[in-house]
């Protein structure tokens, strides 16, 4: 018999587009403290929930409740919050710079500071990092100079790449930063291929990598997590899900029907979705998956339930696709005011130190700048530069690239 019915295809739909009323009501904010706290040696069907609820730390008041709370020192939560504050202040700095006609490029991280930051700091100093284009709070966590990362973006004189890379995508190995990539996806697997290297060579570094949520729909994010699980790769697989990939709404990655930890279950993996404006649960997560990853019981996704405050990059207008007051009415709130709220509850802060701070680090930033500016701009006219062709591309420079090298030279 034919079917009488038409079929009709499914085109995913964002809540809000402008002019609506930004509409967050579908979206469960799980209860603080009620996401019970595995074993690191938990079996992954055993906590699959995990991939479905929100792990939170800090309730509505601030205050650290439930089994996830990391119980950190006021010193490092305070480092955390410096580090996240002056994430942000560099952020402003040089999105200002980019509008001046300074650089051609620059993608911000506000609102997603605790990612970076607190993973940061939940992972040794020399495990390695694949990360995207919204974690350079990991360098800032890490003590990576200000102006260093200035002269990248301006693509100066004194470029650490040498004017081969986007003004913000930055690369560091001697800080366990790896090289960005534009196709985010790669991350993925180019970290579970690190991290197995690591285990096979029978060293002590885990590895932390991250990608978007549009980028879990390629097959990349698919080959990585199959050779995670077979491998029992030590690495720590991040999903941050900010709501949009560029201008597209996440569901057109799959958002819609599950959340994105969910697709872990599939490969035997254990999976946590946390709240990724949360600092203190996006640290309790990540050290859980660290000591899981150096205990060798293998990888586990995480992902980081957030907000893209605002543009995807310099090159982008939100206004065209999203509300205009959407960020403000995020439900999760700003992880630099929540973690300032919880330190002030603990009377390790206050809103006079806290203007304080944002004063001394705009003054860090502008010092920082006006060396970067002061460095003469790198241009291709300079034949003392054609010679870098040959730099930082092999470890061991082949015969033939010598030999042309030679006859440049000469």
């Amino acid at each position: 018999m034919k079917n009488s019915r038409a079929l009709s295809l499914h085109i995913p739909e964002p809540r809000s587009r402008p002019g609506d009323k930004p509409d967050f009501s579908s979206i469960d904010v799980s209860r603080p403290g009620a996401a019970p706290m595995p074993d690191i040696a938990a079996d992954p069907r055993d906590i699959r929930d995990l991939a479905y609820g929100l792990i939170r730390v800090l309730d509505d008041h601030g205050e650290a409740v439930g089994p996830w709370n990391p119980r950190l020192s006021p010193e490092a939560m305070l480092r955390g919050l410096r580090a996240m504050m002056l994430t942000r202040a560099y952020d402003d700095r040089m999105f200002r710079a980019q509008r001046q006609g300074k650089t051609s490029f620059f993608m911000k991280s506000r609102g997603e500071e605790a990612i970076a930051v607190a993973q940061a700091l939940a992972l040794d100093p020399d495990d390695m990092c694949f990360p995207t284009y919204r974690q350079q709070g990991i360098l800032i966590a890490r003590g990576y100079p200000l102006v260093q990362m200035m002269n990248q973006v301006y693509s100066n004189e004194r470029d650490p790449l040498k004017g081969r890379q986007l003004p913000s995508m930055y690369s560091s190995r001697e800080t366990g930063f790896f090289s960005l990539s534009g196709n985010l996806g790669t991350q993925f697997s180019q970290a579970v291929g690190w991290a197995m290297a690591s285990a096979y060579k029978g060293d002590s570094r885990i590895c932390a990598t991250w990608i978007g949520d549009g980028a879990t729909a390629e097959a990349d994010f698919h080959h990585a997590l199959t050779f995670a699980q077979v491998y029992r790769a030590p690495v720590i697989l991040n999903i941050v899900n900010n709501q949009w990939a560029i201008s597209s709404f996440q569901g057109f990655a799959g958002g819609e029907a599950t959340t994105f930890a969910a697709r872990a279950i599939g490969y035997g993996l254990p999976a946590l979705r946390v709240d990724g404006n949360d600092f203190l649960a996006v640290h309790a997560v990540t050290s859980w998956a660290a000591e899981r990853a150096r205990a060798n019981l293998g990888a586990t996704v995480i992902e980081l339930f957030t907000y893209r405050a605002e543009s995807h990059s310099t090159s982008d207008d939100p206004s065209r696709y999203r509300p205009a007051d959407e960020a403000e009415r995020w439900p999760l709130g700003d992880p630099v005011a929540r973690l300032a709220q919880h330190l002030t509850g603990l009377g390790q802060w206050s809103e006079a130190e806290h203007k304080a701070l944002e004063k001394e680090l705009d003054d860090t930033v502008r010092a920082a700048q006006r060396e970067a500016e002061a460095v003469p701009a790198l241009t291709s006219h300079s034949s003392s530069r054609i010679i870098d062709m040959f730099d930082d591309v092999y470890a061991t420079t082949p015969w033939h690239l010598r030999q042309q090298a030679h006859e440049l030279e000469g």
